[in-house]
């Protein structure tokens, strides 16, 4: 008997056809985000957004980096997306975004949303990037100390990082800046999961952490799906949460 009658007769006898039955599953909706947090910062950035898409019935995990090298944020993501049940929209702000272009490549990574984030392709790193053209007002902001660890002077940090928050709030994001390893920004990328994964990109206009136009370069480069351009500082996630939030919402529901 042909296999294609055999389909047939099992459907015929469970009431439903196989091939029908394996559609469903394989098309299963994404109800899982994974945030990266990027340079500068922790996970709390993330907290309006995270608490808005919880509100619309995602599971999201935000990813605690510890900042000391490529190699231990992606294994920080990687330990969380282990853990995901189901497909998954990964997320990456800034620094993030080199982090989710290595981690990205897990099977169970569905589409990566960029907001105002690298994405270097494989071979580049956040320094090769940034060696081309003169320094941001942030960069221009960046202290090492004693030991190769960046942070952003405090005096600076709410004009160049959280220029559109109200001071009170900047000082709040302020008092969770992480210094990163300096070693970190000169690792190149291993993978850079945009070139296979459906990809969504943030732009800030008024950043004054990384280029508006290289956020721009990096948006075109990928081809990504979709690309937003927000009057927002670095920090478009925390001050513009709704529209973060649909673009996360989009991403997971096209997939």
């Amino acid at each position: 008997m042909k296999m294609s009658r055999v389909l047939l007769l099992a459907g015929g006898l469970f009431g439903v056809a196989p091939t029908l039955s394996f559609a469903a599953e394989t098309a299963a909706p994404v109800r899982n985000v994974v945030l990266v947090h990027g340079a500068f910062a922790d996970a709390s950035g993330w907290d309006k957004v995270a608490g808005l898409l919880r509100k619309d019935g995602y599971k999201v995990t935000e990813v605690a980096n510890p900042l000391t090298s490529l190699e231990d944020d992606v294994a920080a993501t990687q330990a969380v997306l282990a853990k995901q049940s189901g497909p998954v929209v990964l997320v990456g702000h800034s620094w993030g975004g080199v982090v989710i272009g290595e981690a990205g490549e897990a099977p169970n990574v569905k589409a990566l949303v960029y907001v105002a984030a690298f994405a270097p392709d494989k071979a580049e790193s956040v320094q090769s990037l940034s060696a081309g053209g003169p320094p941001t007002p942030g960069l221009q902001a960046v202290r090492p100390d004693a030991k190769g660890y960046l942070s952003i002077d405090p005096a600076q940090f709410p004009k160049v990082f959280t220029g559109d928050l109200p001071p009170a709030e900047a000082q709040s994001v302020l008092a969770h800046q992480i210094p990163i390893n300096s070693t970190a920004l000169a690792a190149p990328a291993v993978n850079a999961a945009w070139h296979d994964k459906p990809s969504y990109y943030a732009v800030s206009s008024e950043d004054l952490m990384i280029p508006p136009q290289a956020e721009q370069m990096f948006a075109q480069r990928m081809a990504a799906k979709k690309t937003i351009t927000l009057q927002a500082s670095h920090v478009s996630m925390i001050s513009h949460p709704k529209e973060i939030v649909a673009l996360i919402e989009e991403a997971a529901k096209a997939q």
